[in-house]
C-alpha cells in the first residue's frame, strides 16, 4: 500500500481511513479511479483490515469530472478509460463507510454510492446532475441510485439534476446517518469500528451475500451508460450544458 498527497491512507486498529485530497473539489479522472481501486484491492489482501472509511481532505467530497476545461476533460473524451477503473470499486471486499461533509455531486454521488453507508450533514449537498448537463447519467448510478432510493425518487433527482441537503438524503434513504458537520468524521470511524468488531470473515462473506452478483449487474448498465454517453458528450446540448452550469445560468437545449 502507498499513500500521498492526493490518496492518504491512515489506520486506527482494524479501520484504513482513505482521504481523497485534490484540491479544490476533488474532481475525478480515469487515474484517480485506478489509483482508488488499487487501493482498495491492497486492502483486501490485508487481513488486519476489516472495514474502511472513505473521506475528503477538502470541502468537497466529491465533485465529480471536472468538464470546465479544454475538450471538456478526460471523461468526455474518453470515458471507458475512466470507467474501466470506476467498475473495479464495486469488486472490494471489505465494507466502506464514506464521510459525506460536503457536495457529492455526478461521478461524485457515484463515489459516495460505492460505499456500504454513507454518514453526512445538514449542509452536504446530493446531486445526480447529468441530464442537467446534457447527458446520460454514469458511474453505474442507473443501478445504485435506485437501489438505494427506490426507482420513483430516482428518476426525479435523474430527471431534475436538483440538489438535495444531507437531511434529505437521510429521509429518502440516500444516506444513513445525519450528524453535525464537525462530527461526520469521527461518526463514519465509529460505524467503521463498530463494524470491525464483528468476526472479519462473517461480515465480509455476508455482504458477498448480500451484494451477489451487484457488481456484475453495475458493470453490464454501465456499458449502457457509456453507450449513450459517448454520443451524447458530442452534441451541442452537452456543451449547452457546461457552459450553462460554468455561467450559473438556466441551459437552453436543442435536442442536438
Amino acid at each position: 500500500m502507498s499513500s500521498d498527497a492526493e490518496i492518504q491512507l491512515t489506520r486506527e486498529g482494524h479501520v484504513a481511513r482513505i482521504v481523497l485530497c485534490r484540491p479544490p473539489h476533488n474532481y475525478v479522472d480515469a487515474e484517480a479511479m485506478r489509483r482508488l481501486a488499487d487501493t482498495l484491492l491492497a486492502l483486501d489482501d490485508d487481513h488486519d483490515c476489516r472495514a474502511i472509511v472513505l473521506a475528503s481532505g477538502v470541502g468537497t467530497f466529491c465533485a465529480g469530472a471536472d468538464f470546465s476545461g479544454a475538450g471538456q476533460g478526460d471523461v468526455a473524451n474518453d470515458p471507458a478509460g475512466f470507467y474501466v477503473h470506476a467498475m473495479k470499486l464495486y469488486r472490494n471486499r471489505k465494507p466502506i463507510v464514506a464521510a459525506v461533509e460536503g457536495a457529492a455531486v455526478g461521478a461524485g454521488l457515484g463515489l459516495a454510492l460505492v460505499a456500504d453507508f454513507r454518514v453526512t450533514c445538514a449542509e452536504a449537498r446530493f446531486s445526480a446532475n447529468f441530464n442537467r448537463l446534457g447527458f446520460h447519467p454514469g458511474f453505474g448510478l442507473s443501478v445504485t441510485l435506485p437501489r438505494l432510493v427506490g426507482e420513483q425518487q430516482a428518476a426525479l433527482l435523474f430527471y431534475t439534476g436538483r440538489r438535495i441537503s444531507g437531511t434529505e438524503a437521510v429521509e429518502i434513504g440516500l444516506a444513513d446517518a445525519l450528524v453535525p458537520k464537525e462530527e461526520v468524521g469521527a461518526r463514519a470511524m465509529a460505524l467503521a469500528q463498530e463494524i470491525a468488531a464483528s468476526a472479519p470473515l462473517a461480515v465480509e462473506t455476508t455482504r458477498a451475500t448480500l451484494r451477489d452478483g451487484l457488481a456484475e449487474r453495475i458493470a453490464e448498465v454501465n456499458q449502457r451508460e457509456l453507450a449513450m454517453q459517448r454520443g451524447q458528450f458530442r452534441s451541442e446540448d452537452f456543451r449547452e450544458g457546461v457552459a450553462a452550469m460554468a455561467a450559473r445560468r438556466t441551459p437552453v437545449f436543442k435536442r442536438r
